[in-house]
């Protein structure tokens, strides 16, 4: 079964993010710029000179402070590239397998065979680059006394499907290796009910409807997935969102009437790709609020002066994250047969930017 198809939803791209040898602790590569390769960018540049690391990898680490030129603080994996001495500082080896971390969760549901968490923002589902501790995997450990289940690999025990380490809301996870066999079926088949709500800067363009593209990874930036323009094309994968608009909020500054300033939209997967939500959205010219991937810009447009509107804008620009909830699971358990269904309130950060919009 692919890992990287229906059973991973809206989840960051990291099947290459691990890659490139591990390397001693304090390990420093570096690369020697001259005249002829500068104007390059900085993480094509590294790639070539290190063929063993990925360029998402190099860009991650580089994102960590890891970069300097001639001793300089580099930051920005785009940058152009300069005549000069790069050196780039490696993390030390991880563990391979996780260690448990007594972290709490906010268990939904729970038997012998799978629990349901309600995953907090800023938790990674997995350990990854970036994200080698603190997990939902970690917490998991302790809390099921290692008894997890172990399709996923040692990196990944009980991890059936996944949301972005920013999106907030419910996931299921597999104790046994019958539980996760048969949740992840029922992914395949897209059988299993999932709801989002969506913050997005802009409103889709109908009030309802249903988005259907190939999704495939951005040539431009590998952290980001693009639609496939070409309808002929048979890059990516198949992708459809349904969606519908429950609120809208404000005036977008300079638009015509009936151009909302925002939007809270409520999203049905039918598939569950890399990013699709973020994906689908920005490609309706509604991205999510607070998405630093997606969004070109934080904030909002909103049409009108005065302490509501101000506040409205400043509670946009402050969000710290994609406005992303997963706020229904619904699935059959794969041992009882009972069907389940669990929703999840909006969180308090997603309450606190809808109450600031609904006064605009």
């Amino acid at each position: 079964m692919d890992a990287d198809d229906d059973l991973l939803d809206d989840a960051p791209p990291d099947d290459e993010a691990g890659r490139g040898a591990p390397s001693a602790a304090g390990d420093v590569r570096t690369a020697a710029c001259d005249a002829a390769e500068a104007g390059t960018r900085i993480d094509a540049f590294l790639a070539r000179a290190f063929p063993d690391l990925s360029r998402a990898r190099i860009q991650g680490l580089i994102g960590q402070g890891r970069l300097t030129r001639d001793g300089a603080p580099v930051t920005a994996a785009s940058e152009k590239t300069r005549p000069g001495l790069y050196a780039l500082r490696l993390p030390p080896p991880e563990p391979a397998a996780p260690e448990p971390e007594n972290i709490p969760l906010a268990i939904v549901f729970e038997d012998a065979h799978l629990v349901v968490i309600d995953k907090a923002a800023g938790m990674a589902m997995h350990p990854a680059p970036g994200a080698m501790r603190g997990t939902l995997v970690h917490a998991l450990l302790h809390h099921c006394r290692g008894g997890l289940s172990g399709v996923g690999g040692v990196a990944r025990p009980g991890i059936v499907h996944r949301i972005d380490k920013d999106t907030t809301g419910l996931v299921v996870v597999a104790k046994d290796d019958v539980t996760h066999t048969g949740l992840a079926a029922q992914f395949a088949k897209h059988t299993i009910e999932r709801a989002y709500f969506a913050v997005t800067r802009g409103a889709p363009p109908a009030r309802s409807g249903t988005i259907e593209t190939r999704l495939a990874r951005s040539g431009d930036d590998r952290r980001k997935m693009a639609v496939v323009r070409d309808p002929r094309s048979e890059a990516g994968k198949r992708a459809v969102t349904h969606y519908w608009l429950v609120e809208t909020f404000g005036h977008l500054a300079g638009a015509p009437i009936g151009h909302p300033a925002a939007a809270l939209v409520e999203c049905r997967l039918e598939t569950g790709r890399t990013h699709q939500i973020r994906a689908h959205l920005a490609h309706l010219g509604a991205p999510l609020l607070g998405d630093p991937l997606y969004g070109k810009f934080r904030g909002l447009k909103i049409e009108g002066a005065g302490p509501a509107v101000d506040a409205a804008k400043e509670a946009a620009a402050a969000f710290p994250r994609q406005a992303l909830h997963a706020a229904v699971l619904g699935f059959t358990h794969p041992v009882t047969g009972a069907a389940h269904r669990f929703e999840s309130p909006l969180p308090a950060d997603i309450q606190g930017l809808l109450a600031a919009l609904r006064r605009v």
